[in-house]
């Protein structure tokens, strides 16, 4: 287990009572307090037990520097995002620590514009959480706590104007909802039940105590396809703890995956309206043939929710995502949203009069392999330069460690910020195609 938190210019997370220790959460809380800007700062929850007792440091520590805080109680990070801009907010603070093991917890950053704060935005919180100099507010000049009734509404509103609420409620779609005891029900049964469907919700309750491990993979979700069948559901929506992030079951108890999500999104997006989307380095080159076959660009950004949304931004994307099953629809936020893949995809299933398992057999099919090899950080570099050399005729982008393209597979590594470790990954026509180049890549790494 880790001693020190992982800390970014966005948030930290950390192990509770360990790395993740009260002095390093108000000192974290008080950092961001002394750069944002004046107003009300949100404070948010995700369901995880330990959540109730973060938040209370979160809120005393705000407060301490004179600012005042609104709490939002449990809500998924996409609805902070959306309360933000909703509420005319400073900025806020979502403790959840996504899809991490029960002992973790942790902080995420908003700015004023519902995002997760970006590097320059960041930065200075971080500078100031390491120097661990703070103006305190005199007694008589301490913040207070208020309330928001209701802090899901905007958020919902936003989705429901997504889709034809109409189309959809007519096929009265039977859905299981795995939320696991965290955070996506809060919103997520609401949202079902505005389209008509018939739900079942499994761990509604958000109180932490996950009925499977919080990453919603292929292999946590082993029993849940099962579900799906039993209960005769057109579809299974799975969400990590904090909600961001989408996996999906077809009716036939098939795990579609995370990938799909954002594939299956902007394939429905494009039919619809053009614009630019943007992916990131690591999400599937389903999404390139995508926007190519509707006659629009696709921008790569380096791995990362404020990275994408940067790009989303500067290319004035209609759609974007991250291929850990995190939609982005800027039309709701600028956050990736289980939500907005919800509706989405109901709203395509509806619309074409087709099964998700049909939707997704309509795209290009690729398969992606994950590995992780162990390399001491002095020899990343080197290592990486011998992978440049090994291939030659690939394109290669350094943007987000090293990225080398073909023309119908690519292949990524990035080092770890904590671990001493390389990770990487393989995209490929096959899953043989794809393990093979990640073989060739721990060759190339060993002999380094």
């Amino acid at each position: 287990m880790s001693a020190q938190p992982i800390i970014s210019v966005a948030g930290l997370r950390g192990i509770v009572g360990e790395s993740l220790t009260p002095e390093v959460v108000v000192r974290y809380a008080a950092a961001y307090a002394a750069v944002a800007p004046p107003g009300v700062i949100l404070v948010s929850r995700d369901g995880r037990g330990t959540g109730a007792l973060v938040a209370e440091l979160v809120h005393a520590a705000l407060q301490a520097m004179g600012r005042t805080t609104a709490d939002l109680g449990v809500q998924a990070t996409p609805t902070v995002g959306v309360a933000v801009r909703q509420f005319q907010a400073a900025g806020a603070i979502q403790i959840t620590a996504s899809h991490n093991p029960p002992p973790y917890n942790g902080l995420k950053l908003f700015s004023p514009r519902g995002r997760v704060l970006p590097h320059a935005e960041g930065r200075p919180v971080l500078d100031r959480y390491h120097a661990g100099r703070f103006d305190w507010a005199a007694y008589d000049r301490l913040g207070r706590r208020e309330t928001i009734a209701d802090p899901a509404r905007g958020h919902l509103e936003a989705l429901l104007e997504l889709v034809d609420v109409d189309r959809i409620y007519r096929r009265g779609f039977r859905v299981l909802l795995d939320a696991n005891h965290g955070a996506g029900a809060v919103l997520g049964r609401r949202l079902l039940e505005e389209l008509g469907c018939e739900l079942i919700v499994r761990g509604e309750q958000p109180d932490g105590q996950f009925e499977h491990p919080p990453e919603p993979t292929a292999e946590n979700l082993a029993d849940v396809p099962r579900s799906v069948v039993e209960a005769e559901a057109d579809v299974g929506f799975c969400q990590d703890p904090d909600a961001d992030r989408l996996a999906l079951i077809d009716h036939q108890g098939r795990y579609i995956g995370e990938e799909y999500t954002v594939a299956l999104c902007a394939n429905h997006i494009l039919a619809q309206r053009r614009g630019p989307i943007v992916i990131n380095t690591a999400t599937s080159r389903m999404n390139e043939e995508i926007a190519r076959r509707h006659g629009v660009a696709c921008h790569r950004a380096p791995v990362g929710e404020a990275h994408v949304v940067d790009a989303m931004l500067e290319h004035e994307a209609v759609f974007g995502g991250e291929g850990n099953g995190g939609p982005i629809d800027p039309r709701v936020g600028l956050v990736r949203d289980s939500f907005v893949g919800m509706a989405l995809v109901l709203d395509a299933m509806a619309g074409r009069g087709l099964p998700l398992a049909a939707l997704a057999d309509e795209l290009p099919r690729y398969e992606i392999v994950k590995t992780k090899y162990p390399l001491p950080s002095d020899r990343v570099a080197p290592a990486i330069e011998a992978l440049v050399k090994q291939f030659p005729e690939a394109e290669v982008d350094r943007r987000d460690g090293l990225r080398l393209q073909w023309p119908d597979r690519w292949l990524l590594l990035r080092a770890s910020n904590t671990e001493p470790i390389v990770r990487a990954i393989a995209e490929a026509p096959t899953a043989a195609e794809a393990q093979a180049l990640c073989d060739r890549a721990a060759e190339v790494l060993a002999a380094s």
